[in-house]
């Protein structure tokens, strides 16, 4: 009988070598330049993570424009905007346009800045001067203008919610020229100027008045007009007038303020209870906000003693609505879900004063718990340093069994050891799915110094896997802003990142036979400008 040590020796010198140390002193694969720019863009929010700060991505994201075309660096913006929901990256890349290629910074403005929160972005962007410039030059002071022209008085009043900078501070800059004497009244309100009241857009005339009637006698006007909520929450609100914010909150207003609305005796009311259940599960109000799946597991778990059940219930039929696209595969599926310590990390990193309570473990335990409860014969198995033990019921809700995986006990990150396990138990499976911030170090020999003479041990332990089964595919989801990976992109392994619904229908392709070689880039690439 062959010796297994030498036949994996042999196995191991025909892998590809690693070319890298990655963040955690592991052996790793580089990304290919388009690869790791969209991997940035994708999980990069432009703060500190475990393992980078956010001057480190800032750089990589700004080394990287110089390498890839602009037309590669637009399309990544739209697919960083529209498919995986971020806001800093793409209006970085925006930015970046700007100097790179103005024309085509011109053709995907209005889609990547398309709210008053990512218009605020872009400008921040542009005159902290990281993309060469500290003006906003004549081209992109020109798309400010026509996007400030292109909105109703309506919808400029309550974008003018947020400061550093605000709607003010852009208004100021670019000198908007008011089409009629409202919009006139209104750009003078928004300074601060002295205005003709009688001139302003009846909205912002009501506010006014709502003001000083709430300021005076405690609040004896019941309707507050229709606003957004941050301009109301200061200001001494009774009972009926909470309840009717309620009544007109959007989805994502509502999702975030339910304790809220409960400290304030709003879900006493049976029927705005039953009002606010229904939006919450409203399918087309979901695909609307652009909901991250993790963001209605926080809401349910955030959700305090107060919150009615029939509307913690309505936030498990919207998480089940959220994840619809999670593909259904006939195949023999694992999903490997990293635990380890730098999983406990925000998921959208650090930053002082907007630091997310969400961790990367919760991202990775809601991933691989939506898998299970759409393939009920998938088999979920976390690791960290070794394999962790954990009985999940496919029939329990993804809420469950998320919550159960998130809670389970770290250690280091050994990538290879779940498909080290199922090599041991001599497996037989279709599909692999790890989900992970990719920062293996334990299985690497050389930990600490570069020991590129050999592949990493994921690779070794796949080749063995492959060798059982031979039309196996592997996918790496990664999902934090890291340029490495322990598996080589090739046709039996797609390296995907992000924590949109989006990466769902990305496993779906790779599932279904669509994906080979660099599938996320092809699919980037084919991103319509």
């Amino acid at each position: 009988m062959a010796s297994k040590t030498l036949f994996q020796t042999i196995i191991g010198k025909l892998l590809p070598k690693a070319d890298v140390i990655n963040e955690a002193g592991g052996r790793a694969y580089q990304f290919g330049d388009k690869h790791a720019l969209a991997q940035l863009a994708a999980t990069g929010c432009l703060n500190s993570t475990f393992y980078a700060s956010d001057e480190q991505q800032l750089d990589a994201i700004i080394k990287l424009c110089e390498t890839v075309e602009p037309e590669f660096i637009a399309r990544t913006a739209l697919f960083a905007r529209e498919k995986a929901y971020m806001r800093d990256m793409p209006a970085l890349l925006c930015a970046v346009l700007s100097v790179k290629s103005p024309g085509l910074m011109a053709e995907i403005f209005d889609r990547v800045i398309d709210s008053p929160k990512m218009l605020r972005n872009f400008v921040q962007i542009m005159r902290s001067g990281v993309v060469g410039r500290k003006s906003l030059g004549t081209l992109p002071k020109r798309m400010i203008l026509q996007w400030l022209e292109a909105r109703s008085d309506e919808q400029l009043f309550h974008g003018s919610v947020g400061n550093s900078p605000s709607l003010a501070d852009v208004i100021k800059m670019v000198h908007p020229k008011p089409r009629d004497e409202r919009r006139r009244a209104l750009l003078g309100y928004l300074i601060g100027r002295e205005i003709n009241f009688d001139h302003l857009p009846e909205i912002v005339r009501q506010f006014e008045v709502f003001k000083g009637i709430v300021g005076k006698d405690g609040g004896s006007l019941e309707t507050p007009p229709d606003i957004p909520f941050q301009m109301l929450t200061a200001l001494p609100l009774s009972a009926g007038q909470w309840k009717t914010i309620a009544r007109n909150a959007s989805w994502q207003m509502t999702r975030m303020n339910l304790n809220t609305f409960a400290r304030h005796g709003v879900l006493e009311d049976g029927n705005i209870v039953q009002l606010i259940a229904e939006r919450l599960r409203n399918p087309q109000l979901i695909e609307k906000a652009k909901v991250f799946p993790y963001q209605l597991m926080v809401a349910y778990l955030n959700a305090g003693a107060d919150v009615p059940m029939v509307i913690r219930e309505a936030l498990q039929d919207a998480m089940e609505i959220s994840i619809s696209n999670v593909p259904q595969i006939t195949d023999k599926v694992y999903v490997l879900p990293d635990i380890s310590g730098s999983m406990r990390s925000p998921i959208t990193g650090q930053r002082v004063g907007a630091t997310s309570k969400v961790r990367c473990i919760d991202v990775a335990a809601l991933i691989a718990a939506a898998m299970l409860r759409k393939n009920s014969t998938a088999e979920v198995i976390p690791f960290e340093s070794k394999v962790v033990q954990c009985q999940l019921n496919p029939r329990d809700s993804v809420m469950t069994n998320a919550t159960k995986l998130a809670s389970l006990p770290c250690g280091g990150t050994n990538c290879s050891a779940p498909l080290q396990h199922l090599n041991e138990r001599a497996a037989k499976g279709d599909l692999v799915i790890y989900v992970s911030d990719n920062e293996s170090w334990l299985d690497s020999p050389h930990y600490g110094r570069f020991g590129g003479q050999s592949a990493t041990e994921t690779m070794k332990q796949w080749s063995l896997f492959k060798a059982r089964n031979p039309k196996a595919r592997m996918i790496c989801l990664d999902i934090q802003p890291y340029a490495t990976t322990q598996a080589k992109e090739q046709s039996d392994i797609t390296n995907i990142g992000g924590f949109s619904d989006q990466v769902f229908s990305l496993i779906a392709d790779v599932a279904n036979g669509r994906a080979g070689a660099d599938h996320w880039v092809k699919v980037i690439e084919k991103v319509t400008l």
